[in-house]
């Protein structure tokens, strides 16, 4: 909430901003809201999941005292919730896309901003690249935001004209990593259901665990001992927009084993998380020479 007016003075000087803040720090949630209350025309907010676009409408709305839908709203692939009066709408890259396709000038948009920056999707460098040659050709006076946390902030800075940044470092608090050995081979999910028992025993509040896909979710969820007072719960992108409201909304008085793709590990916050259990793997598309098609494949995560 510090960097508010300045980010907000700045863009009235300046068409671009580059915003790095920590995870948590609620550039997600707070600046879109206050380019809202500044901009003449709407806000676009790309998130680059289903999940964290919607999640991002509905915590603003809450935050704004409003109804989602009216004056902020979303649109996925299959789930709209906004009408052509809704002035701040989040939107996966393929909608925003869409919207660049068929209304190149973005008549109506004051600001476009690209969150979660760093996971660098073609969607995403293909927005940010049009959007340049947008403003510097048809709306000058289009203003839009790149934000992430651990993006490299000068060098998108170059890209967009050497336009300012800014910093928010946030709150930092003590993390204990511990090693737990894991089974080589198909069978790795029992480990990872070994792991979550001793993590619960030894750690307070809810539990979170990241898994390659909904096939690995499930297998670790059949395999988790029942306990009274304990919700296991899953969180992926193929969830009905219920079922992912129920992970993300905190729960009084029951602990929560949360079992998540990697779509929690920067898109979204999950409240009421003290503790993490990382496999270490994820499922990516990666082209097979022999057959000359992509598909997934699991593998460990990148250490970068």
């Amino acid at each position: 909430d510090a960097l508010l007016p300045g980010a907000v003075a700045s863009l009235r000087e300046h068409p671009c901003l580059v915003l790095r803040a920590s995870t948590g720090a609620g550039k997600t949630t707070r600046l879109p809201s206050a380019l809202l209350d500044s901009t003449a025309g709407a806000v676009l907010l790309v998130e680059p999941r289903r999940l964290a676009a919607r999640a991002a409408a509905r915590r603003i709305a809450f935050e704004r005292g409003c109804r989602l839908g009216s004056e902020v709203g979303y649109h996925v692939r299959f789930d709209r919730q906004a009408t052509s009066s809704t002035r701040l709408v989040a939107m996966t890259p393929g909608i925003a896309l869409n919207l660049l396709r068929d209304d190149p000038a973005l008549e109506g948009i004051g600001c476009v901003i690209l969150d979660e920056f760093h996971e660098r999707g073609v969607e995403t460098d293909l927005i940010a690249g049009v959007l340049r040659v947008v403003r510097e050709t048809l709306r000058p006076d289009l203003r839009g935001v790149v934000m992430s946390a651990t993006v490299d902030a000068s060098r998108v800075s170059a890209y967009l004209g050497g336009c300012p940044t800014l910093d928010s470092p946030g709150r930092l608090f003590p993390v204990s990593i511990g090693h737990e050995p894991v089974p080589q081979g198909p069978d790795w999910p029992a480990g990872v259901t070994r792991a979550v028992p001793r993590v619960l025993a030894s750690a307070a509040g809810g539990i979170l665990v990241f898994l390659p896909g909904w096939r690995e979710i499930r297998q670790v969820a059949e395999r988790l001992p029942r306990r009274a007072g304990l919700a296991t719960m899953p969180l992926h992108g193929d969830l009905s927009p219920e079922e992912q409201d129920e992970g993300l909304a905190p729960r009084a008085g029951a602990r929560r084993v949360i079992l998540s793709t990697n779509v929690a590990e920067s898109s979204v916050t999950v409240p009421g998380v003290r503790a993490v259990v990382d496999s270490g793997l994820a499922r990516q598309l990666a082209h097979d020479p022999a057959t000359g098609l992509d598909r997934h494949v699991v593998r460990p995560v990148c250490r970068a």
